[in-house]
Protein backbone atom coordinates (compact mmCIF):
# COMPACT_ATOMS: atom_id res chain seq x y z
CA UNK A 1 0.00 0.00 0.00
CA UNK A 2 1.19 3.91 -0.49
CA UNK A 3 2.07 6.01 1.26
CA UNK A 4 -0.80 8.16 3.27
CA UNK A 5 -2.64 11.05 1.80
CA UNK A 6 -1.71 14.04 4.25
CA UNK A 7 -4.89 15.54 5.37
CA UNK A 8 -3.63 19.07 4.24
CA UNK A 9 -2.91 17.69 0.53
CA UNK A 10 -6.77 17.52 -0.11
CA UNK A 11 -9.50 19.68 -1.20
CA UNK A 12 -12.00 20.47 1.60
CA UNK A 13 -15.15 21.11 -0.61
CA UNK A 14 -17.16 23.98 0.44
CA UNK A 15 -15.33 24.33 3.47
CA UNK A 16 -13.40 27.33 3.66
CA UNK A 17 -10.17 26.59 5.54
CA UNK A 18 -9.59 29.69 6.99
CA UNK A 19 -12.20 29.14 9.45
CA UNK A 20 -11.75 27.62 13.22
CA UNK A 21 -12.67 24.18 13.11
CA UNK A 22 -15.47 23.55 15.66
CA UNK A 23 -13.55 20.07 16.86
CA UNK A 24 -10.24 18.95 15.31
CA UNK A 25 -8.77 15.46 15.94
CA UNK A 26 -4.85 15.71 16.87
CA UNK A 27 -2.61 12.39 16.31
CA UNK A 28 -5.51 10.08 18.02
CA UNK A 29 -4.31 6.82 18.89
CA UNK A 30 -6.00 4.09 20.38
CA UNK A 31 -4.91 0.78 21.36
CA UNK A 32 -6.89 -2.64 23.13
CA UNK A 33 -5.15 -5.29 25.23
CA UNK A 34 -5.75 -8.65 23.64
CA UNK A 35 -6.85 -11.31 26.20
CA UNK A 36 -7.35 -15.08 25.96
CA UNK A 37 -5.43 -17.48 23.83
CA UNK A 38 -2.79 -19.70 24.54
CA UNK A 39 -0.23 -17.81 22.54
CA UNK A 40 -1.52 -14.24 24.12
CA UNK A 41 0.66 -12.29 26.47
CA UNK A 42 -0.03 -9.40 28.85
CA UNK A 43 2.18 -6.77 26.17
CA UNK A 44 -0.39 -7.99 22.97
CA UNK A 45 -2.58 -4.68 21.53
CA UNK A 46 -4.70 -4.60 18.55
CA UNK A 47 -4.09 -1.13 17.27
CA UNK A 48 -7.88 -0.06 16.29
CA UNK A 49 -7.20 3.38 15.36
CA UNK A 50 -3.24 4.70 14.36
CA UNK A 51 -1.95 8.30 14.33
CA UNK A 52 -5.82 10.09 13.03
CA UNK A 53 -5.47 14.22 12.55
CA UNK A 54 -9.21 15.89 11.10
CA UNK A 55 -10.81 19.07 11.57
CA UNK A 56 -14.89 19.05 11.60
CA UNK A 57 -16.46 22.24 10.51
CA UNK A 58 -19.33 23.81 11.62
CA UNK A 59 -22.44 22.77 9.41
CA UNK A 60 -20.87 20.23 7.25
CA UNK A 61 -21.32 16.35 7.59
CA UNK A 62 -18.04 14.58 7.49
CA UNK A 63 -18.07 10.90 6.18
CA UNK A 64 -15.59 8.14 7.31
CA UNK A 65 -16.01 5.37 5.20
CA UNK A 66 -13.81 1.73 5.42
CA UNK A 67 -14.25 -1.94 5.74
CA UNK A 68 -15.25 -3.31 8.67
CA UNK A 69 -12.77 -3.52 11.64
CA UNK A 70 -10.82 -0.32 10.10
CA UNK A 71 -11.28 1.66 13.41
CA UNK A 72 -14.32 3.85 12.19
CA UNK A 73 -16.58 2.84 14.95
CA UNK A 74 -13.70 3.47 17.02
CA UNK A 75 -13.27 6.83 16.22
CA UNK A 76 -16.32 8.01 16.33
CA UNK A 77 -17.03 6.60 19.57
CA UNK A 78 -13.83 8.55 20.80
CA UNK A 79 -15.70 12.09 19.51
CA UNK A 80 -18.22 11.28 21.62
CA UNK A 81 -16.19 10.53 24.55
CA UNK A 82 -17.49 7.27 24.59
CA UNK A 83 -13.86 5.92 24.49
CA UNK A 84 -10.64 7.52 26.07
CA UNK A 85 -7.96 7.68 23.75
CA UNK A 86 -3.95 5.67 24.13
CA UNK A 87 -2.50 8.82 23.36
CA UNK A 88 -3.82 12.18 21.10
CA UNK A 89 -6.29 14.71 21.76
CA UNK A 90 -9.82 16.12 20.23
CA UNK A 91 -10.51 19.52 20.62
CA UNK A 92 -13.87 21.09 21.01
CA UNK A 93 -13.80 24.98 20.32
CA UNK A 94 -9.90 24.76 21.54
CA UNK A 95 -10.16 22.84 24.33
CA UNK A 96 -9.42 18.87 25.10
CA UNK A 97 -12.39 17.11 25.80
CA UNK A 98 -10.40 14.58 27.49
CA UNK A 99 -9.39 17.27 30.29
CA UNK A 100 -13.17 18.35 31.34
CA UNK A 101 -13.89 18.16 34.71
CA UNK A 102 -17.79 16.22 35.04
CA UNK A 103 -19.78 19.67 34.69
CA UNK A 104 -17.71 20.14 31.39
CA UNK A 105 -18.07 16.90 30.23
CA UNK A 106 -22.04 16.88 31.03
CA UNK A 107 -22.29 19.93 28.83
CA UNK A 108 -20.08 18.84 26.08
CA UNK A 109 -22.13 15.19 26.24
CA UNK A 110 -25.74 17.85 25.44
CA UNK A 111 -23.92 19.90 22.59
CA UNK A 112 -22.05 16.30 20.83
CA UNK A 113 -25.38 13.61 20.52
CA UNK A 114 -24.78 9.72 19.57
CA UNK A 115 -26.71 7.42 17.17
CA UNK A 116 -26.09 4.22 17.47
CA UNK A 117 -26.04 1.51 14.59
CA UNK A 118 -28.92 -0.70 15.61
CA UNK A 119 -32.34 0.80 16.29
CA UNK A 120 -33.42 -1.63 18.30
CA UNK A 121 -30.44 -2.47 20.98
CA UNK A 122 -29.95 1.17 21.76
CA UNK A 123 -33.28 1.88 23.28
CA UNK A 124 -34.82 0.73 26.67
CA UNK A 125 -36.76 -1.99 26.23
CA UNK A 126 -39.15 -0.79 29.43
CA UNK A 127 -39.71 2.69 28.53
CA UNK A 128 -41.90 4.13 26.08
CA UNK A 129 -41.25 6.27 22.83
CA UNK A 130 -41.91 9.35 24.66
CA UNK A 131 -40.22 8.21 27.90
CA UNK A 132 -37.13 7.89 25.66
CA UNK A 133 -37.08 10.99 23.55
CA UNK A 134 -37.91 12.77 27.54
CA UNK A 135 -34.91 10.76 29.09
CA UNK A 136 -32.15 14.16 28.19
CA UNK A 137 -34.68 16.51 29.61
CA UNK A 138 -35.03 15.37 32.84
CA UNK A 139 -30.53 13.89 32.84
CA UNK A 140 -29.58 17.45 32.47
CA UNK A 141 -32.48 19.09 33.98
CA UNK A 142 -33.16 21.72 31.20
CA UNK A 143 -36.93 21.67 31.61
CA UNK A 144 -39.80 21.72 33.78
CA UNK A 145 -42.43 18.82 33.21
CA UNK A 146 -44.75 20.46 31.16
CA UNK A 147 -42.32 21.95 28.92
CA UNK A 148 -40.49 18.74 28.31
CA UNK A 149 -44.61 17.56 27.52
CA UNK A 150 -44.67 20.26 24.50
CA UNK A 151 -40.95 19.80 23.36
CA UNK A 152 -42.03 16.27 23.29
CA UNK A 153 -44.93 17.05 20.68
CA UNK A 154 -42.73 19.25 18.37
CA UNK A 155 -40.00 16.36 18.48
CA UNK A 156 -41.80 14.12 17.65
CA UNK A 157 -43.66 15.64 14.94
CA UNK A 158 -39.75 16.92 13.39
CA UNK A 159 -39.11 13.00 13.30
CA UNK A 160 -42.34 11.54 11.32
CA UNK A 161 -43.68 10.49 14.09
CA UNK A 162 -47.38 10.76 15.79
CA UNK A 163 -48.38 11.79 19.10
CA UNK A 164 -50.01 8.45 19.72
CA UNK A 165 -47.37 6.69 19.43
CA UNK A 166 -45.65 8.20 22.11
CA UNK A 167 -46.77 5.58 24.70
CA UNK A 168 -45.78 2.67 22.67
CA UNK A 169 -42.56 0.52 23.52
CA UNK A 170 -39.56 -0.33 20.70
CA UNK A 171 -41.14 -3.44 20.31
CA UNK A 172 -44.28 -1.98 19.00
CA UNK A 173 -42.13 -0.36 15.85
CA UNK A 174 -41.04 -1.13 12.49
CA UNK A 175 -36.74 -0.78 12.41
CA UNK A 176 -37.04 2.72 10.85
CA UNK A 177 -39.27 4.12 13.30
CA UNK A 178 -37.25 2.96 15.80
CA UNK A 179 -34.42 4.47 14.09
CA UNK A 180 -36.20 7.80 14.13
CA UNK A 181 -36.94 7.20 18.19
CA UNK A 182 -33.29 7.29 18.51
CA UNK A 183 -32.39 10.17 15.79
CA UNK A 184 -35.52 12.20 17.86
CA UNK A 185 -33.31 11.43 21.48
CA UNK A 186 -30.63 13.03 19.96
CA UNK A 187 -31.81 16.36 18.40
CA UNK A 188 -33.98 16.90 21.89
CA UNK A 189 -31.17 19.18 23.56
CA UNK A 190 -30.42 20.76 19.83
CA UNK A 191 -26.83 19.78 19.66
CA UNK A 192 -24.45 20.88 17.94
CA UNK A 193 -22.61 17.74 16.67
CA UNK A 194 -24.49 14.18 15.73
CA UNK A 195 -22.26 10.58 15.74
CA UNK A 196 -24.22 8.52 13.56
CA UNK A 197 -22.41 5.64 13.65
CA UNK A 198 -23.83 3.29 10.62
CA UNK A 199 -27.44 4.80 11.54
CA UNK A 200 -28.73 3.19 8.52
CA UNK A 201 -26.94 -0.38 7.53
CA UNK A 202 -29.79 -2.71 9.25
CA UNK A 203 -32.57 -0.39 7.70
CA UNK A 204 -34.30 -1.76 3.87
CA UNK A 205 -32.82 0.46 1.14
CA UNK A 206 -36.52 2.54 0.65
CA UNK A 207 -36.02 3.06 4.63
CA UNK A 208 -32.88 3.95 4.42
CA UNK A 209 -33.28 6.98 2.12
CA UNK A 210 -36.34 8.46 4.29
CA UNK A 211 -33.98 8.38 7.36
CA UNK A 212 -31.16 9.90 5.40
CA UNK A 213 -33.37 12.68 3.84
CA UNK A 214 -34.64 12.96 7.67
CA UNK A 215 -31.45 13.75 8.47
CA UNK A 216 -30.55 16.25 6.05
CA UNK A 217 -33.34 18.27 6.82
CA UNK A 218 -32.99 18.70 10.31
CA UNK A 219 -29.19 19.54 9.73
CA UNK A 220 -30.85 22.24 7.30
CA UNK A 221 -33.03 23.33 9.95
CA UNK A 222 -30.69 23.31 13.08
CA UNK A 223 -27.61 23.71 11.48
CA UNK A 224 -26.03 20.68 12.58
CA UNK A 225 -22.73 18.92 12.24
CA UNK A 226 -22.43 15.29 11.43
CA UNK A 227 -20.09 12.90 11.86
CA UNK A 228 -21.14 9.72 9.32
CA UNK A 229 -20.00 6.72 9.84
CA UNK A 230 -20.60 4.01 7.72
CA UNK A 231 -19.17 1.44 4.67
CA UNK A 232 -21.86 2.00 2.02
CA UNK A 233 -20.43 4.31 -0.36
CA UNK A 234 -23.46 5.00 -1.83
CA UNK A 235 -24.16 6.62 1.50
CA UNK A 236 -21.75 8.37 1.77
CA UNK A 237 -21.81 10.50 -1.35
CA UNK A 238 -25.59 11.37 -0.62
CA UNK A 239 -24.79 12.99 2.61
CA UNK A 240 -21.21 14.02 2.99
CA UNK A 241 -19.48 16.94 2.25
CA UNK A 242 -15.90 15.86 3.27
CA UNK A 243 -14.87 12.10 3.20
CA UNK A 244 -12.30 10.67 5.08
CA UNK A 245 -11.54 7.10 4.01
CA UNK A 246 -9.80 4.63 6.96
CA UNK A 247 -7.73 1.51 6.16
CA UNK A 248 -6.21 -0.45 9.40
CA UNK A 249 -6.94 2.63 11.75
CA UNK A 250 -5.60 5.17 9.60
CA UNK A 251 -7.16 8.01 7.73
CA UNK A 252 -5.24 7.01 4.56
CA UNK A 253 -7.10 10.10 2.36
CA UNK A 254 -9.49 13.14 3.18
CA UNK A 255 -10.86 15.20 0.32
CA UNK A 256 -14.19 16.43 -0.57
CA UNK A 257 -16.84 14.29 -1.75
CA UNK A 258 -16.45 15.16 -5.72
CA UNK A 259 -12.68 14.44 -5.46
CA UNK A 260 -13.12 11.52 -3.74
CA UNK A 261 -15.59 9.94 -6.13
CA UNK A 262 -14.11 11.69 -9.47
CA UNK A 263 -10.12 11.42 -8.68
CA UNK A 264 -9.54 9.16 -5.99
CA UNK A 265 -6.10 9.53 -5.03
CA UNK A 266 -5.07 6.58 -2.76
CA UNK A 267 -5.04 2.88 -4.34
CA UNK A 268 -7.59 1.70 -1.12
CA UNK A 269 -10.28 4.38 -1.80
CA UNK A 270 -9.98 3.40 -5.89
CA UNK A 271 -10.68 -0.34 -5.02
CA UNK A 272 -13.66 0.85 -2.62
CA UNK A 273 -15.15 2.60 -5.12
CA UNK A 274 -13.89 -0.01 -7.74
CA UNK A 275 -16.19 -2.81 -5.51
CA UNK A 276 -19.40 -1.02 -5.46
CA UNK A 277 -22.35 -2.63 -7.67
CA UNK A 278 -22.95 -1.37 -11.14
CA UNK A 279 -26.17 -2.37 -12.93
CA UNK A 280 -24.44 -2.16 -15.88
Amino acid sequence: MSKEIPNDTCGAGNINKMNTPLLSVHELHKSFPLQGGYFASSQDKCLAVQDVSLSLYEGETLGIVGESGCGKTTLARMIAHIEKPTAGEIRYRGQNIFNYDKKQLKSYRRKAQFIFQDPYASLNPRLTAGEIIAEPFTIHRRDLPQDIDSNLENILKMVGLSRDQEQRYPHEFSGGQRQRIGIARAIALRPEIIIADEPVSALDVSVQAQILNLMKDLQDEFNLTYVFVSHDMGVIRFISDRIAVMYRGRIVEIASNQEIFENPRHPYTRTLLDAVPRLD
